[in-house]
């Protein structure tokens, strides 16, 4: 099922959104207690369907109306509970809707529940979760990526048509790759922040999951749009904006020298010989800055996640554990509400930041952002996409990488440079591994260039 084939029944009066609902909620039941995909499926479901219905038969319909989406849980819907799967916003109530919260309701979604995901976003396995382990639909005892692995989880096992996640450095692109399924990255800015508990300001992004690139297309076109209340919101020149596709794909070959599997590179390859069979000119390309991409997020990330959940004092709001005075409250909720990733991730950024470090650090890891940057901005004067692997490996044994949280970290190393850069980034299905496990390859456009990854998406599409 895709948003085209269900908008169609819809209309057709085929079937009703409540039909459909139902449908997915029924999967949920059967399939969410060995997942562990949903933390909350909404009980006003079908009360929702029931309005989308009604829009339709009324003629009010758009390309999202009585469509059943699953939302992230660091994703704020008013009077809902927005925990970002952390103890320490267990009981945190949302006051008002995110800006693509609002857009998914004028469009007629029906929202009907929020999703698993690592602490905070910190991760890329959903296993740091407060609430437990997501688990793969494709092998149950493999993740199924991170941070936005429960999105993941619910549209690939048909607990949702489509799902919202975030992305910081490839969150919704790795759980994609892991899962089966499309997830696009929008340059920074399409999609407004406001609403979203954030972890890094400079790099977070809300992404779409779906089974196909035109559904990730429609949620994309709902939730995208200049918003006043975010100050990066960003709204481009129709001359900025890709139409025509191109036909140019680079390769950073230098970037694959190590640490990618076998049967990842395998299919990549063959995936760049279909490309060559549709009339696509593949050149080689040198990014010598990308290769510290990683290193520099894993600096300028921490700094920022420090900042932000300095807010969390157990004073404003969410857990709360008494003490003697202000500073052993802090340190008694801080300790008992955050898990060990996320406490690494704040001490990390809070050393980064601090006196005699934040020159040696963090200003220039802001040099080097700038430099690979400008290196994109320069290889996309000469190519229309850069094309990577989405993934270094197919997915990993829950349990794996916890103890090494290098390796961990090494899984976004093809995500990071898109993240750094603010350009867009889609990542496709591409094969499976002879173990049966997905695999993926991603595009990256130039900034604004959302239409022309649609394009080379449905292209490539046709290839498999």
């Amino acid at each position: 099922m895709t948003i085209e084939k269900a908008g169609e029944m819809l209309r057709k009066g085929e079937i009703t959104s409540v039909e459909l609902t139902s449908a997915y909620l029924k999967n949920i039941t059967e399939k969410n207690k060995e997942l562990n995909s949903f933390l909350e499926v909404f009980s006003d479901s079908l009360e929702q369907a029931k309005r989308a219905d009604g829009r339709i038969k009324n003629g009010e319909a758009g390309g999202l109306t009585g469509i059943p989406i699953a939302i992230k849980d660091n994703i704020l819907i008013q009077g809902r509970t927005a925990s970002a799967a952390s103890k320490i916003l267990e009981n945190y109530v949302a006051s008002y809707d995110a800006y693509v919260i609002k857009k998914l309701k004028d469009a007629g979604a029906v929202i009907i529940g929020r999703t698993n995901m690592d602490e905070f976003a910190m991760g890329s396995s959903t296993q740091t979760s407060a609430y437990g382990v997501t688990r793969n639909p494709y092998d149950k005892n493999r993740v199924p990526g991170g941070s936005s692995g429960g999105s993941a989880v619910a549209v690939a096992s048909d607990m949702a048509l489509v799902a919202l996640g975030t992305e910081t450095c490839g969150s919704v692109r790795q759980p994609a790759s892991f899962c089966g399924l499309v997830g696009l990255k929008p340059t920074y800015g399409r999609v407004s922040r406001n609403g979203i508990i954030a972890m890094g300001n400079s790099l977070d992004q809300v992404s779409p999951f779906g089974k196909t690139v035109k559904d990730v297309e429609t949620v994309f076109n709902v939730i995208q749009g200049k918003d006043e209340m975010d100050a990066t919101s960003i709204v481009p020149h129709l001359e900025e904006e890709g139409a025509g596709g191109g036909n140019v794909i680079g390769i950073p070959w230098h970037l694959f020298d190590s640490g990618v599997d076998k049967e990842v590179m395998d299919n990549f390859k063959e995936s760049v010989e279909k490309l060559k069979n549709a009339g696509y000119k593949i050149v080689d390309i040198d990014l010598p800055y990308s290769k510290y991409s990683l290193a520099t997020y894993y600096i300028i990330m921490p700094a920022e996640v420090s900042t932000n959940l300095s807010r969390f004092d157990g004073v404003r709001y969410g857990l709360r554990k008494e003490g003697e005075n202000v500073s052993d409250v802090y340190k008694k909720t801080r300790s008992a509400g955050f898990g060990a990733e996320t406490k690494r991730r704040i001490i990390l950024g809070t050393f980064i930041l601090s006196h005699g470090y934040y020159d040696a650090y963090y200003n220039k890891a802001w040099r080097v952002r700038n430099a690979i940057k400008e290196e994109f901005q320069n290889i996309f004067k000469k190519v229309d996409f850069i094309m990577t692997p989405t993934t270094p490996t197919p997915a990993f044994k829950i349990g794996e990488k916890l103890d090494d949280p290098v390796a961990m970290y090494l899984c976004d190393i093809f995500s990071a440079p898109a993240n750094l850069t603010g350009i867009p980034a889609i990542a496709l299905p591409s094969g499976f591994t002879s173990g049966g496990l997905p695999l993926s390859v991603q595009f990256m456009a130039k900034h604004f260039g959302e239409n022309d990854l649609f394009l080379i998406g449905k292209k490539f599409e046709e290839t498999r």
